[in-house]
């Protein structure tokens, strides 16, 4: 077996492999590139990113990207589709960003991984695990050095897998310099002994409480005044709480793109003469799969699942004639009776799976089950050679036992296998999964079936079509290039418009639309009030299968907001905080010596409640929800006590500690180390994420994707 083709039988490990220790590290290298880090200068025009003073071109980062498919086709898929390509894409962007800002902080403390070491981790006596997994015997279950080196001899003359392998083994290097980066930063983690007294304490103790609560709602806004002073001082003080994403508003007109009456009509003199031809072809199953746009199933329904316009059609059991055209489901479509036949309505089997893999073809898959055949004719039991051979391990389990299944419910020639074969049979088929050794267990009563040949189009429009809408809404778009045109249009002629507010440059949805990336990344490109145009300034945009004329309405650029935009959420607060100096004043009047949390509470016109079994770690309160102003208030005090003021998230609070439980069982010393080993942890993680904050990180993703 060659090395490439290795990997493919290996897909499922590799792959996961890469994705698991490219989603684990801070670092992944350049795959078929001359190492980290050397494309990453670029130019500034057209760059997709920023990390760390860093340009990132959309060149190098596309060609990762590619690179990172190359590694997941491994798995047999020739295509990806777009949420797998969204997630390579974040991946490949993570490792990129971790790769710069990491790479710093190894070079500055010296780490690194030598030659000897890698070597290590691949040819010594302690492998690293997945190169343990990837080269285990099957049949054994142990690791196969043998199987290692000879891969790695023909990985010389096998230039793909060895690019594949050498990307591999940049990874499991990445992995190791990570850990050597997290041991040195856990290494300087200490937990004091007050520290582990104190989360001794807050864990281990709780307290139950009386409070009372004067809701800010019960305070009328009337009763505080806000000052414009006071307004721009607190949005002088707090800047960075009103740091906004950028954001666009959009109006837009959806030209549908329907079939025509001309559409429709050749549809439908194709169906036709395709009538006549259908009704002689000689072998109708070919016929179906050489022009129908739906492929034959060959399978058998009864006439209770017939569709209800066939029914009459099929009863006179005639494999002559041909019943259509008819539409349904969005096609033009004629139907033949293939076969009529007495089967089951369902049949209780058991299987052995034969599949090809890395140490067997699907010929010396066919030899196998031929041998399993003749052992089971011998006298052998099923269910022990399905245990012990059978390649679908959710059946082998149970002797290869599927149940009793229906007509459909599995691939066809199964299917066909099981329903034509008669109980206490032992018959072999062949599918997309392998050879399949089948014993008819039981089957149910017969009843009459029937095969029907479907032959469809579906209707679609025409190119001709195509090309008039796109006339419309482009003469639509030239028209009406300003909003008060476009507005006074669409009122015209009745159009429907759509809208979308808080549009975020990473969005991939839009009311009403299919996949309209392209049109949400134009967005971010329009001015405001202005009709949004493509990269070749045209304002037709083809969205799925219409076409969409669009305004961009409002535009919010990334940054801090200005002091108009946030006035309100600013009086909100400040109203909020007023009212509290309000409700606290109150409380505090009330709150006379000798007097019980009762009596405050009669005083003020508010109802005592109790809390119970609180720790310092709970967040919110039954019944009022987050208040951990209260929480940290009340688990610090003194029992016997009534406490407050206390400003919170509802309202303003006022307690009395009824009692306070501590626990001992806990070791001091245990709790010591078990806060040493959650620190440690997570030492890496915030060490990274400390650096990343420092990072001066620009995403321009969402203007390429």
């Amino acid at each position: 077996m060659s090395a490439i083709q290795f990997l493919r039988e290996k897909a499922g490990v590799f792959v996961a492999a890469i994705i698991g220790l490219s989603l684990f590290l801070f670092v992944v290298s350049d795959f078929f590139g001359g190492g980290r880090g050397q494309r990453l200068q670029a130019k500034k025009y057209y760059q997709i990113g920023e990390i760390a003073g860093e340009y990132i071109s959309y060149q190098d980062f596309e060609e990762r990207v590619q690179s990172m498919m190359e590694i997941y086709k491994l798995s047999g898929s020739s295509s990806i589709d777009e949420s797998t390509a969204e997630s390579i894409r974040e991946q490949v962007w993570q490792q990129m960003v971790r790769e710069l800002i990491q790479d710093r902080q190894y070079k500055k403390l010296g780490i690194g991984v030598s030659t000897e070491e890698t070597e290590e981790m691949i040819l010594g006596n302690d492998p690293h695990p997945i190169v343990r997994q990837l080269f285990t015997d099957q049949s054994t279950g142990a690791f196969n050095k043998s199987f290692l080196v000879n891969f790695l001899k023909q990985t010389e003359s096998d230039e793909t897998a060895n690019k594949y392998w050498l990307f591999f083994e940049d990874e499991i290097v990445n992995e190791r310099m990570s850990a050597k980066y997290n041991n040195l930063v856990s290494k300087g983690l200490y937990v004091t002994s007050k520290q582990a007294e104190f989360d001794k304490i807050i864990s281990g103790s709780t307290v139950d409480f009386s409070y009372l609560m004067k809701n800010y709602s019960q305070v009328p806004d009337s009763a505080v005044t806000i000052t414009r002073s006071e307004i721009e001082s607190y949005y002088s003080k707090n800047k960075e709480r009103f740091r906004r994403t950028a954001l666009r508003n959009i109006e837009y007109v959806v030209f549908n793109v329907t079939p025509s009456e001309e559409d429709i009509k050749q549809t439908e003199d194709w169906i036709l003469k395709t009538r006549d031809e259908f009704a002689t072809a000689a072998d109708p199953v070919q016929f179906i799969n050489l022009t129908a746009d739906s492929r034959y199933n060959g399978f058998f329904v009864p006439l209770t699942e017939v569709p209800e316009n066939l029914k009459e059609f099929v009863k006179k059991e005639n494999k002559t004639e041909v019943f259509g055209p008819y539409q349904e489901d969005g096609s033009f479509k004629i139907a033949k009776l293939i076969e009529v036949a007495d089967r089951p309505d369902s049949v209780h089997a058991r299987h052995i799976l034969l599949s090809p893999n890395q140490t067997r073809n699907l010929q010396a898959a066919k030899t196998a089950a031929d041998s399993l055949v003749r052992l089971i004719r011998s006298g052998s039991k099923f269910e022990v050679l399905a245990m012990t051979n059978s390649d679908d391990q959710g059946s082998a389990q149970i002797g290869g036992d599927l149940g009793w299944f229906r007509e459909g419910m599995m691939v066809t020639p199964f299917n066909n296998a099981c329903f034509t074969a008669k109980k206490g049979d032992i018959v072999t088929a062949e599918t997309s999964f392998g050879i399949h050794i089948i014993e008819i267990l039981d089957k149910s009563k017969n009843s009459r079936k029937y095969n029907i040949g479907i032959v469809d189009r579906k209707i679609i429009p025409s190119s001709t079509t195509n090309q008039k809408i796109y006339s419309e809404a482009s003469q639509f778009a030239g028209t009406n290039n300003t909003y008060e045109k476009f507005n006074s249009a669409i009122a015209e002629q009745g159009l429907n418009k759509l809208m979308a507010n808080d549009v975020a440059p990473q969005q991939k949805t839009l009311p009403g639309l299919e996949n309209p990336r392209n049109l949400v990344i134009s967005l971010f490109s329009a001015e405001q009030g202005k009709i949004v145009l493509d990269n070749n300034q045209q304002a037709v945009f083809e969205v799925g299968d219409n076409y969409v004329v669009a305004f961009c309405t409002n535009i919010q650029e990334e940054g801090i907001a200005p002091v108009a935009a946030v006035e309100n959420d600013i009086r909100f607060t400040l109203i909020r905080d007023k009212k509290a100096e309000v409700i606290s004043e109150e409380m505090n009047k009330a709150n006379q010596e000798g007097r019980t949390l009762d009596d405050i509470a009669n005083s003020l016109g508010l109802t005592v409640q109790e809390a119970t079994g609180i720790t310092f770690r709970s967040y919110s309160l039954p019944g009022i929800g987050a208040e951990p102003s209260l929480v940290a208030a009340a688990s610090a005090a003194k029992q016997g006590v009534i406490g407050g003021p206390v400003k919170g998230n509802n309202g303003v609070f006022m307690f009395f500690v009824n009692s306070l439980a501590s626990s001992e069982e806990q070791d001091l010393k245990q709790v010591q180390e078990n806060l040493m080993s959650a620190f440690q942890m997570r030492g890496g993680y915030e060490a990274y994420e400390a650096l990343r904050k420092q990072a001066q990180i620009v995403d321009k993703r969402y203007k390429f994707y």
